[in-house]
């Protein structure tokens, strides 16, 4: 089982930045994928972004959500077992709880959440 914690979340105003952290532990497989993951208030859980692990010192490759892309990056370093979400020039629509994701071949697991607000 892997686990996952999330941080960085917070209230911005629009156009602004933060930097989203998860760091996960346990039983890590070398080939896995993590991601970002957002709900917002009556609305289903999206994907925001992915990063595969292509080699174990590397990181991988990643897919955005058309809404992000261009604005948010997201990172990996798995010597360090974290992922990181960089997200610049917020909108209010951004507004959602995050959520850090790990999927191997295996398991899948889901962090907490962290809250995003983004004010206009």
């Amino acid at each position: 089982q892997v686990q996952l914690v999330e941080s960085g979340g917070g209230l911005v105003q629009t156009g602004g930045s933060l930097r989203l952290s998860c760091a996960a532990s346990g039983s890590i497989s070398n080939l896995n994928t993590m991601g970002w993951y957002r709900q917002a208030p009556g609305k289903s859980r999206e994907l925001v972004a992915t990063v595969s692990s292509i080699r174990f010192t590397s990181g991988g490759s990643t897919s955005y959500a058309d809404s992000v892309k261009g604005r948010f990056t997201i990172s990996r370093d798995n010597t360090k077992k974290t992922v990181w979400l960089q997200m610049n020039s917020l909108q209010p629509e951004d507004t959602a709880v995050y959520y850090c994701n790990y999927r191997d071949l295996r398991s899948e697991s889901w962090g907490q959440g962290t809250q995003v607000t983004v004010s206009s």
